[in-house]
């Protein structure tokens, strides 16, 4: 595969964290201008944000939590040419479940349909690894 095939996933992830920075940018200086948070409220904590701009919050810090575990997949994946076909699909697929999971979150934070896109995409990165792992470990 190639590197732009690869790395393409991983863009488009990064891709979703930037959008998310920028909601909850706006938001949150939105909030602070409209005089509905104040200053003084959110110095030491988030607790004070309106439900909305916490929703946000909450899914730009998921999108630091497991997608660490799929950019470490995708650089040990690259640099012992393990990278397939299969490999970019199931980056994909990982990648519209935390994009299906942000939506979730941001939106109706419906959680049981939040907890399924969070299932989904842990399942796919697991076998993910497992799959690299087994194509490491195999005795050729």
């Amino acid at each position: 595969m190639s590197v732009a095939a690869i790395l393409a996933p991983v863009f488009a992830l990064v891709l979703l964290l930037f959008l998310l920075t920028g909601r909850m940018a706006l938001t949150r200086v939105g909030s602070i201008k409209a005089g509905q948070t104040k200053m003084r409220d959110i110095a030491l904590g988030q607790d004070a944000w309106p439900t909305q701009i916490q929703q946000t919050s909450n899914a730009y810090a998921n999108n630091l939590q497991l997608p660490v575990l799929f950019y470490a997949l995708v650089a040990f994946a690259m640099l012992t040419k393990k990278a397939d076909l299969l490999f970019v699909v199931m980056s994909w697929l990982f990648v519209l479940t935390r994009y299906a999971h942000a939506l979730v979150h941001v939106t109706s934070n419906k959680v049981p349909l939040r907890f399924q896109f969070f299932a989904a995409g842990v399942f796919l990165l697991g076998v993910m690894w497992i799959i690299f792992a087994v194509r490491i470990l195999a005795v050729d």
